[in-house]
């Protein structure tokens, strides 16, 4: 995997990974940027989420449950001195469907946290991540 980030102006910066997808980062006025993109650090937040919501999706689909929707809600907390890293971060999932099974959806989680999701075990090595999950429709018992 490669990738470039080129400086635009300001504090604006374009990244480009090697398939040909681009991605804009800024940063806050009061540190000198524009606040037109998101930050790296935002933008590590949410490689986090599309990281795990991709596995439960791909993990529910296989265990042929009938997922409508999956949301992946994150709050995150950074240390205050630099570097300042994740050091909690809290993953709600809301799922809908119908006939989701509460043991389906939470193996689906614990698996995309344990083995797949690549993001989550990296930040792990920095960050206490928590993880809780709610199901809208009908729930198979």
């Amino acid at each position: 995997m490669d990738a470039t980030v080129n400086w635009v102006n300001g504090m604006t910066f374009l990244g480009a990974s090697n398939s040909g997808h681009l991605v804009p980062m800024d940063t806050r006025i009061d540190l000198g940027g524009n606040d037109h993109a998101p930050t790296p650090m935002e933008i590590v937040l949410i490689g986090l989420g599309g990281c795990t919501a991709m596995d439960v999706v791909t993990i529910l689909r296989k265990s042929r449950q009938q997922i409508e929707s999956c949301t992946v809600q994150l709050t995150a907390k950074q240390s205050n001195e630099p570097p300042t890293v994740f050091s909690a971060i809290h993953l709600h999932y809301v799922i809908s469907g119908h006939s989701l099974t509460r043991e389906r959806v939470e193996n689906a989680i614990d698996l995309s946290a344990k083995k797949f999701c690549s993001v989550s075990i990296m930040i792990e090595k920095t960050a206490i991540i928590s993880r809780d999950f709610e199901i809208i429709g009908s729930v198979a018992e």
